[in-house]
This record gives structure tokens, sequence and C-alpha cells, in this order.
């Protein structure tokens, strides 16, 4: 009985698989088969763009840090879809002197999936 909590409680590999990469200017805590939204990039739709500035890679064998960057690592993204984010209003107002101004933003963003994390032509997830 014990044999079957443990079993259940340890996460698969895979889940403990991640890389904090720089893109669009920001960095990103990425992991395999998972999707996310980065400012645009330059690529058309179901395109592959492959990132090679990773900070950290962390796997089931240990964590490689990159002094700035990890040698040898990529991540590749599949391009799902081009969007837009919310919509985020700008109001500016001076009291007593009747002055308002509204403005609007949204900004432009790329969904991307994770296809795989690689470090020396390995695949870790």
């Amino acid at each position: 009985m014990a044999d079957t909590k443990t079993a259940a409680a340890a996460p698969p590999e895979s889940a403990d698989a991640y890389a904090i990469v720089e893109a669009s200017g920001t960095q990103l805590w990425v992991q395999p088969k998972r999707y996310y939204d980065v400012d645009r990039l330059q690529a058309d739709v179901d395109s592959t763009v492959t990132l090679d500035s990773v900070l950290l890679v962390k796997d089931a064998s240990g964590t490689n840090l990159g002094k700035p960057y990890v040698k040898d690592a990529t991540v590749q993204l599949k391009v799902m879809a081009h969007r837009r984010g919310p919509k985020v209003i700008v109001y500016k107002m001076r009291p007593k002197k009747k002055t308002r101004r509204k403005n609007g933003h949204r900004q432009e963003l790329t969904r991307v999936m994770v296809e795989s994390i690689t470090v020396g032509g390995k695949a870790i997830g």
C-alpha cells in the first residue's frame, strides 16, 4: 500500500524539466508541451522558431546555469497564432483644469508552443 502512495506522489521527469530563456526582451520560464504568449515575433503561423539565448536549464540530471548563456542549449518554439492582448485604458486628468485624455492600448502578442528543450543535441523534454 505504501508503494502506491509513493508512486502517485512522484511527478514525472518531464514535469521537472524547464528552461529560462530570453525572448522579446524578457525572460521566460518555459516547460515542454506548454504554450506561452510573448511579444510579437516576426514569424509565420505554424513555423518553428529556435531560441539560442538560454539562461538556465533544469532537468532530472541537474541544473545548468549559463554565464550568461548555456552552451549548446536551444529551445524549439512552434508559432500557434498571432493575437492581441487585453485592452488597457490610460486615463489622464488634471484636476480643476477641465483637462482629460483617454487612450487605449492592446499589446501585439504571439502564442508559441514549446516543442523541445535541447542541451548538446540531447532533448530533455
